[in-house]
């Protein structure tokens, strides 16, 4: 009788056992989907839908299905690109050959990105260090400082129209800050969505 009772529990636990392979294997088979998934559906909601994908799709395993972290990783995204942007048209700003106006639209548009740097580094803090308490406080400055951001971008790329510049260097520069100014587009279609989910 006790050899048949063990032998019963042996089944139960194989079965088990089993079960709970297979619902984890199959969680996993299912994360990535369901993850990519997520965040096809949250870049729809965005303007550059195709740039929010690229931009974001090496973090898709750490953003899982958080509005918020999606929202934070394009903060960050967004706040790298600002970083190398600005630091070559420093670079280039310094360089020789380049008519004054071009210097001077250089020089400017590194000090409004500058700006712009600030802006996105204080969303960065404040939606990782914010309570629920004071959310709705939080959101709304975040949304002030992102879209703060993207005028002086929308500054920057304005200082490099009409003529009168090097053509190649303002299709560079320009393709550079519209780049920024789409990603932080994003950032900000991406942060109002984060936080109509959380109201």
């Amino acid at each position: 009788m006790a050899s048949s009772s063990f032998t019963s529990l042996l089944i139960v636990l194989s079965i088990s056992s089993c079960c709970i392979f297979y619902s984890t294997s199959a969680a996993r088979d299912l994360a990535p989907k369901t993850n990519t998934e997520f965040m096809k559906t949250s870049c729809s909601a965005t303007t550059y839908p195709k740039l929010c994908l690229t931009s974001l799709a090496s973090q898709a395993t750490a953003i899982q299905t958080s509005p918020k972290l999606m929202a934070s990783a394009a903060l960050s995204v967004t706040l790298s690109s600002a970083k190398s942007t600005s630091n070559l048209m420093l670079s280039l700003s310094h360089g020789h050959g380049m008519k004054p106006r071009e210097v001077a639209a250089m020089r400017d548009c590194v000090e409004v990105l500058g700006d712009s740097v600030d802006e996105l580094q204080r969303s960065i803090s404040e939606m990782g260090n914010f309570k629920s308490s004071d959310y709705e406080m939080m959101i709304s400055d975040v949304q002030t400082w992102v879209s703060a951001a993207l005028t002086d971008e929308s500054t920057c790329a304005d200082g490099f129209a009409g003529n009168g510049l090097n053509g190649n260097l303002k299709t560079v520069v320009r393709g550079k800050i519209v780049t920024i100014a789409q990603l932080t587009s994003n950032a900000l279609a991406l942060i109002n969505r984060y936080a109509s989910v959380h109201g």
